[in-house]
């Protein structure tokens, strides 16, 4: 498939999708499984192949039927409507800006987004994710196959801090976090602190306290929120981009590129502090 024409009417279209993938998301509660879908969409990437990535593959029923993609078919139909709205947008590109603006929505670090990927309707075989159930040499060959470092295995397991595993999914049930709908560092706390009840650790959770190397980033993570916002952006971003080379945009798409990014930040951040007020309202009104 042809990658998309990066001009200044493609990102007008971004920041249309932008702002509707915000009202979705905050309306809906759905920033965890959007997160997961951005992830599980580009974490099939193979560096010496140069196949699998962010390419949008996900979509075809080949690839959600996948064990690991268990229950992600609900992001992917929720993103339909915001896909007809905004035909221009390629899937892949959909797919990871639904992403970004899943974890700017709940409050979390502002994550680069530079459009432009390709679609394309061939499958990696399964197998390339995370198994909840391994451990350190496991999320090392995972991680390594897409070229990742130890610094973007811990950063990107930060990810939890949104969300809850389903039985019916994974096998596991339960948040990681005390609040699932808030990106913050809670949980690299939690993941220190031990095991509490009605709290979840995976295998693949308690190998970052296993190993010295990653170790040493749950430490400066649980006590450096800034440190880990840092990191998680420029991992998540890293990981977004696996096998995509941005566009060459010319001088004025890149000046109306920053101007729209700009923009995006501050509406990202009044969106944030309102879905996180909302949610700490509900949790009053249930204290009650």
């Amino acid at each position: 498939m042809a990658a998309p024409v990066v001009d200044e009417e493609y990102l007008k279209e971004i920041e249309k999708a932008r702002r509707d993938l915000r009202a979705l998301i905050s309306s809906k509660g759905c920033a965890p499984i959007m997160l997961r879908l951005a992830f599980h969409d580009a974490g099939t990437y193979d560096v010496k192949t140069k196949t699998g990535g962010p390419n949008g593959s996900i979509r075809f029923e080949e690839e959600y039927s996948h064990g690991s993609n268990a229950g992600i078919k609900i992001a992917i139909n929720l993103l339909e409507p915001v896909k007809a709205k905004h035909p221009k947008i390629t899937y892949a590109d959909l797919y990871q800006l639904a992403g970004v603006v899943a974890v700017e929505v709940t409050g979390g670090p502002t994550i680069d987004f530079v459009p432009g990927r390709m679609d394309s309707s061939q499958c990696p075989e399964e197998g390339r994710l995370p198994d909840a159930k391994k451990g350190v040499s496991h999320l090392r060959e995972i991680f390594y196959r897409m070229g990742l470092s130890d610094k973007d295995i811990v950063a990107l397991s930060g990810g939890h801090t949104l969300g809850r595993a389903h039985p019916e999914r994974t096998g596991f049930e339960g948040p990681w976090t005390k609040e699932p709908l808030i990106f913050d560092n809670s949980y690299y706390v939690e993941l220190l602190e031990g095991d509490k009840e009605g709290l979840l650790k995976l295998p693949t959770d308690k190998a970052l306290l296993e190993d010295p190397v990653f170790r040493c980033y749950v430490e400066l993570y649980a006590k450096d929120e800034d440190a880990f916002f840092k990191d998680y952006a420029e991992s998540h971003k890293k990981l977004s981009e696996l096998g995509f080379t941005p566009p060459c945009i010319l001088s004025a798409t890149k000046s109306k590129l920053k101007a729209i990014l700009t923009q995006g930040a501050v509406t990202v951040a009044a969106a944030a502090a309102l879905l996180i007020l909302s949610y700490l309202f509900e949790i009053g009104k249930n204290m009650e």
